[in-house]
């Protein structure tokens, strides 16, 4: 099987994780090669995220990199695998690899927790928020690529409303439910959604209200992907040129620190709740 030209954020997270095992038992890629009986190519790919390894093979090169932690050798090995086909590849190619990066780390993640200060949550977005946002974006997008956008968005929402819905805890600034996007029949709709949404089970939607004053992070949004153990959690940042990717450990502790304060200043789920629907109320 040739190496995948187009790795996806998972392929590349598990060829970094193996290559932080070998460097950590002091390996070189020649060294590490000769343990496996391949050549140092193969290494470099695998480390890449270019070649699918499978579960035998991680667990091999976990024991010849003396890595005893069964814990993280057993979610490598729930990385495994070529490509998943999931429903995000059918936009690949109309839609930027980020977003489809995105959607297989929520797809993949044992919890999410994410931070907006001005806008509402995707995966809390009605459609046609979504689409108005899309709409009103620069430079100006055709009507087919926003529909693209639009239906891309709705799917993520999948994994709240899958068989075993994902732990979600959405952080909010008081500044969102006011921001009136598509109008006031459209703000009305998406805010009596919130509070629909939050009042689920596995669903925590967190208001943090303008009298709180500064707070850190503010006008970034904040998607933590929590992995089946905390050395392979995610951190995804929003920025005007697309989605960047952070899983260094200082990285994680930094935005885990950033999202426990923001979860202290916000109020409580049902107040919470109460202050979104006294906003929805206002839209004329």
């Amino acid at each position: 099987m040739p190496p995948s030209k187009t790795p996806t954020l998972r392929q590349q997270r598990l060829g970094a994780e193996l290559r932080k095992l070998r460097e950590r038992a002091g390996l070189s890629t020649v060294r590490a090669a000769a343990l496996l009986g391949v050549n140092q190519s193969r290494i470099s790919n695998i480390e890449a995220g270019r070649y699918a390894v499978g579960a035998d093979r991680v667990r091999v090169i976990a024991r010849n990199y003396a890595c005893s932690d069964e814990a993280l050798v057993g979610a490598l090995v729930g990385m495994t695998g070529g490509r998943t086909r999931g429903w995000w590849e059918e936009y690949r190619g109309n839609l930027p690899n980020g977003m489809l990066d995105l959607a297989e780390l929520e797809h993949h993640a044992d919890a999410l927790r994410v931070a907006q200060a001005l806008h509402i949550p995707g995966l809390l977005q009605t459609a046609q928020h979504a689409r108005a946002l899309f709409a009103d974006a620069v430079p100006p997008r055709l009507p087919h690529e926003i529909e693209h956008l639009m239906s891309y968005r709705i799917k993520r929402q999948a994994v709240l409303h899958r068989g075993t819905p994902l732990p979600y805890t959405a952080l909010i600034h008081e500044a969102a439910l006011h921001m009136r996007v598509g109008g006031p029949a459209v703000a009305a709709e998406q805010l009596n959604h919130l509070v629909e949404m939050g009042r689920r089970a596995h669903i925590s939607v967190l208001v943090i209200p303008f009298g709180r004053g500064a707070f850190p992070g503010s006008g970034q949004g904040i998607d933590y992907a929590h992995g089946p153990v905390t050395h392979l959690d995610t951190v995804q940042l929003d920025t005007e040129h697309g989605s960047e990717f952070l899983d260094a450990a200082a990285q994680l502790e930094r935005y885990t620190t950033v999202l426990d304060r923001l979860e202290k200043l916000a109020l409580p789920a049902e107040e919470s709740r109460e202050l979104i629907a006294q906003a929805a109320a206002t839209q004329k």
